[in-house]
């Protein structure tokens, strides 16, 4: 069965049943379908037909919500965007994406009863997104005008083997690159997760993730619409929120990044909130720190459950849902996924305990890269075996420990951070001759962006004007939190600079 048929199959068994929960609507299985009937509908008159980029700034709501399903089922391919995203960082986006729409969802803040957006249909131009128009009237809830549109009939099933998304990730170094998932990509993730999380309709999902990110759209969102279960989507993350509605909603399932759980931790509630019904707490998307994985378990009384995946091949290595989770492992490969452990260089398989490449398999692997066919070969190997680019090693009894990066992605708070793109933007300020990006550990964040700048003339720019500069181009979690000057970054004899030195 494709994954959209499972969904429809999902609506119709579930129709009575609450799906979403949020501070402004609550909806059910039956109301959601026909929202993304109508959402389909409303997509059409804007012209967004089969095989169209829909670039769309993923707000935590029910509006998103439905436009990623009327996406899914229309045929078009969406393309997640972060709403911090900066005019030129847009740009590039919808540029590489070649998206025929582009809607700019602006979220008022806080939130008021009923919340207003701003709707932008954009048609990009080479080089920029071009001036956008209002499709919606100010004030106008995206909800009302789908609910203004007709129902669109359910037509003939989306080819399973076309992208269905279109995600944004470093690949290997550079600016990022589009990844394709297909909707049999989406659906064997979902798979695999229902089998080894044992997902059920009577879960209930405290979802306080972003949702323009593999984690929070596809291992949270969807592995719960796939299961039938209920939805409580914040619109941020607050610990106190989440330990108050934790209770309150009697929720199973909570997922989150390393730093979402230290800031738990670091909460003023006293004592052990009642988390009876809790059944997981899921932390990726970042390492989580041994020291962490402890005390968590000592204040709460549970034990959290690190996998790891990565957004060209979904959730890759779990702990098990039933049985010992060990402090620092990320466990064993998931249904349907193969892993091996390589020498980076020569490609030989290597024992239990050395440190290699990891190396994966599966039928939730991307289709690759958007028109990036360079990268794809850089990659994939012949035999159709993926680079993961990230360092582990496996422990005598199969479970796997993610050790380092071959690349030099910087995760902080559980976003990725490309240094070259930081590099570019810092190189920009005429003050600095030379500067380079890395990641530095960080008990809050994991990682926090740091960087090495060599200035002109000693004293020309301060680190306050360096930081000022950053925030008018990039997003706020991209800048560096600690700039360092230095006379000449060191270099080995080719003239690379050496960042582990950093």
């Amino acid at each position: 069965m494709s994954l959209c048929l499972h969904l429809r199959k999902v609506f119709r068994q579930r129709r009575r049943e609450i799906v979403l929960q949020t501070g402004r609507a609550e909806l059910s299985y039956g109301e959601l379908e026909r929202l993304v009937r109508q959402a389909m509908s409303w997509l059409r008159r804007l012209g967004v037909t089969d095989g169209e980029r829909l670039g769309v700034h993923m707000t935590p709501g029910p509006e998103t919500v439905v436009l990623f399903l009327a996406g899914l089922f229309s045929g078009a391919t969406l393309v997640p965007l972060n709403p911090r995203y900066t005019e030129a960082e847009n740009r590039y986006f919808l540029a590489d994406a070649q998206c025929a729409l582009w809607l700019e969802l602006v979220q008022a803040d806080p939130l008021p009863p009923k919340s207003i957006w701003n709707v932008h249909l954009s048609a990009p131009r080479p080089g920029g997104p071009g001036r956008a128009r209002r499709v919606a009237e100010d004030g106008a809830d995206l909800l009302a005008a789908f609910e203004s549109s007709p129902a669109a009939p359910w037509q003939s099933e989306p080819d399973p083997d076309r992208p269905a998304l279109l995600c944004y990730t470093s690949g290997t170094t550079g600016r990022p690159k589009g990844a394709m998932l297909t909707r049999k990509n989406l659906l064997a993730q979902a798979e695999s997760l229902y089998h080894a999380w044992e997902w059920s309709s009577d879960d209930v999902l405290l979802h306080a993730l972003p949702l323009f990110h593999v984690h929070g759209l596809l291992v949270a969102l969807l592995g719960a619409l796939y299961a039938g279960a209920r939805i409580v989507l914040l619109p941020r993350f607050d610990p106190e929120v989440v330990l108050d509605r934790l209770c309150a909603d009697r929720c199973t399932l909570f997922m989150g990044v390393p730093t979402m759980y230290h800031r738990l931790l670091a909460c003023g509630v006293s004592g052990r909130p009642g988390l009876e019904r809790m059944r997981l707490f899921v932390s990726g998307s970042a390492p989580l720190p041994p020291e962490l994985f402890c005390a968590f378990q000592q204040r709460f009384g549970h034990t959290i459950l690190e996998r790891y995946g990565m957004t060209e091949a979904g959730m890759v290595l779990s702990n098990p849902l039933s049985g010992v989770r060990k402090p620092g492992s990320v466990g064993l490969p998931l249904p349907g996924v193969s892993v091996r452990i390589v020498d980076p260089d020569t490609g030989r398989d290597l024992p239990a305990g050395a440190v290699g490449e990891i190396l994966i398999r599966s039928a939730g692997l991307f289709q690759g890269y958007w028109r990036k066919p360079e990268a794809d070969r850089e990659v994939f190997l012949p035999d159709g075996w993926f680079r993961s680019g990230d360092l582990a090693r496996r422990d005598t009894d199969g479970t796997f420990r993610i050790v380092g990066r071959c690349r030099e992605l910087i995760i902080t708070g559980g976003f990725n951070v490309y240094p070259r793109e930081v590099e570019e933007v810092l190189q920009c300020h005429p003050a600095v001759a030379e500067a380079a990006v890395f990641g530095r550990p960080d008990v809050d964040l994991g990682e926090r962006v740091a960087a090495a700048v060599v200035l002109r003339d000693p004293g020309q720019a301060a680190e306050e004007d360096l930081t000022r500069f950053c925030r008018q181009a990039l997003a706020a979690y991209k800048c560096p939190r600690e700039i360092r000057f230095l006379k000449t970054l060191p270099r080995n004899s080719l003239g690379k600079v050496i960042k582990k030195d950093l």
